[in-house]
């Protein structure tokens, strides 16, 4: 196929061969397959801040900084170039995690670099050799969906471990081959220190996934992973291999109503854009 635009400096500058054919479109890339030397890697295209969809963006780039102080404030003041910036940073931060993730055990597409708004990474494959599927497109036995809810649920906990939340966990990017579950599209991934939303996102992660594997696993409805990785977290306890029980016990304080409330909407919002996207 023609090379996208934005592709065409990578082929110019021998980083990619040649374009075979668009892969998928989300809310915030269009993603394709290349083909660079003799593998067949994936190209993540990020589309420009007016054509993407993707909801409560501020939400996400709470906390996040530039590394120069000049592009900082510029993007406090919201200049152009200050925007301008605000999209490196939207893009580097998937990247950044990419490389961080993949040092903290958690499984995840290996990233060859970020060019001028295309990111190269590794193509997830499956056993017939041919792009692995997303979680919603598969079934699954009981056994394998308890197997491997508990691997996504460590995958959490080592995110949080390095101070990340995914923020936009689901069934939709989660890829799955014979090895298990693989993690993509991060984004939107927030620092659970400097984000006051952290929390709920990550309860909203663990909630997502836990619904998906509930529907072959019933049992799974019943555990309250994400109120114990907090916890563990809160109370610096939380470590790369500690065994999670998903138990947990809630406190008889008076509940926070407009948290509650807050968490309604965010639910909300979230199930709508997954039934958006069964449609397309």
């Amino acid at each position: 196929m023609k090379a996208p635009k934005r592709i065409e400096p990578l082929i110019e500058d021998g980083l990619v061969d040649d374009v075979l054919r668009s892969l998928m479109s989300g809310k915030e890339a269009q993603v394709y397959l290349v083909r660079c030397g003799q593998e067949i890697r994936c190209a993540k295209v990020y589309k420009d801040v007016t054509d993407r969809s993707f909801k409560n963006s501020v939400q996400y780039q709470e906390g996040r900084t530039a590394r120069n102080s000049r592009r900082q404030r510029a993007m406090d003041k919201r200049s152009r170039f200050g925007r301008e910036q605000q999209e490196v940073v939207w893009q580097t931060a998937e990247v950044d995690a990419l490389y961080v993730l993949a040092e903290a055990g958690v499984r995840v597409p290996k990233p060859y670099g970020l060019f001028d708004g295309v990111l190269l990474m590794e193509l997830i494959i499956g056993a017939d050799g041919e792009v692995a599927p997303r979680l919603n497109d598969i079934t699954m036995s009981a056994e394998q969906a308890v197997k491997d809810h508990a691997k996504v649920m460590n995958y959490v906990l080592r995110m949080l471990c390095v101070g990340l939340v995914h923020g936009d966990l689901s069934e939709f990017n989660i890829l799955q081959n014979e090895e298990g579950p693989v993690i993509i599209d991060f984004p939107q991934v927030v620092n659970a220190a400097a984000n006051n939303h952290a929390e709920s996102m990550l309860q909203r992660d663990v909630g997502n996934i836990t619904q998906y594997y509930a529907q072959y696993a019933p049992e799974l409805v019943d555990s309250h992973y994400a109120e114990e990785i907090w916890e563990l977290h809160e109370k610096g306890v939380l470590k790369p291999d500690l065994k999670l029980t998903g138990e947990f016990v809630f406190s008889t304080e008076a509940a926070d109503v407009d948290g509650v409330l807050h968490l309604i909407d965010i639910a909300y919002e979230e199930e709508q854009e997954r039934l958006r996207r069964l449609d397309e």
